[in-house]
């Protein structure tokens, strides 16, 4: 028995690496097509967005986004839910054709997701709102008695936002346990390193003094996130939970990997199809 759970086990993280592969070409791809997206946030977060739909941790159904009983993701920085595009349309929410046409006139994806892309659920602007947006969600869930959760992306940059951490007080006093908080401490913001701007190391007993859970993975290892993610949805704790992803901005892509400002940048079509050439 222990044998047949082990090789579906295997099977899933088999299907989770090869998405993220996969996701991480696409997103390229769109950037190549729509160069206003920020490619660099985009590519931080690939392997939580693959272990939440891929992995099943995440309860949708790409032919009804308006289900009641569907889990709910916020995308908070929105800035870096490009990478989000290419999996909607891989589950059946748009037609991958779409993706061709991101960022031309009369696509539905731009450079930042709005709630006109099926499967996003909030307007994605100035940072430091999609938390609250979760606590009120939450709280009308548990006022209907769902059993829905509630996930929320967040940037570590994003958490120098006053009106996240009044989210994260409300959310530790009203025990909200069916809140899942994903850090995607890429560490770096607009404007550069975050430890050189406010240090907020370390992030999780900041979350544990306010009554929250916390723990941390390594955000680009996919197996640790689809794991830490599956047992944070499962967890019985009366309280919300936050899961600390340690990632790296412009993940596999060294000109942005090596740039303090690589917020901002974007690629050529040249350099992309260089990269493509190398990651396919």
């Amino acid at each position: 028995m222990n044998s047949e759970k082990d090789s579906t086990q295997n099977k899933v993280i088999e299907v989770l690496k090869e998405r993220s592969a996969w996701v991480k070409r696409e997103t390229l791809r769109v950037h190549r097509c729509a160069p206003e997206t920020r490619l660099a946030s985009s590519l931080s977060d690939i392997e939580i967005f693959v272990a939440l739909y891929y992995g099943k941790i995440l309860r949708y159904d790409p032919t009804d986004t308006g289900w009641e009983h569907r889990d709910r993701l916020i995308v908070s920085k929105g800035h870096g839910g490009v990478s989000l595009y290419p999996i909607l349309a891989d589950l059946g929410f748009f037609s991958k054709e779409e993706l061709k046409r991101a960022g031309c006139e009369g696509s539905f994806l731009g450079g930042i997701p709005d709630t006109f892309v099926p499967g996003f659920e909030t307007v994605n602007g100035s940072l430091g709102h999609g938390l609250g947006v979760g606590c009120g969600l939450c709280l009308a869930l548990k006022r209907k008695k769902l059993d829905s959760k509630v996930f929320v992306l967040m940037g570590d940059g994003e958490l120098y936002e006053g009106s996240v951490w009044e989210a994260i007080m409300f959310a530790g006093h009203h025990k909200l346990d069916n809140l899942i908080v994903v850090i995607d401490k890429n560490q770096r913001s607009i404007l550069g390193y975050c430890r050189d701007i406010i240090d907020l190391d370390p992030l999780e007993p900041k979350f544990e003094s306010f009554r929250w859970g916390a723990a941390s993975v390594d955000g680009h290892d996919v197996e640790g996130v689809y794991n830490a993610l599956s047992m944070l949805k499962r967890q019985t704790e009366n309280r919300p939970q936050v899961l600390v992803a340690n990632t790296m901005k412009g993940k596999g892509v060294p000109q942005l990997e090596e740039d303090p400002l690589c917020h901002i940048r974007s690629l050529t079509k040249e350099e992309v199809d260089r990269i493509l050439e190398v990651i396919s």
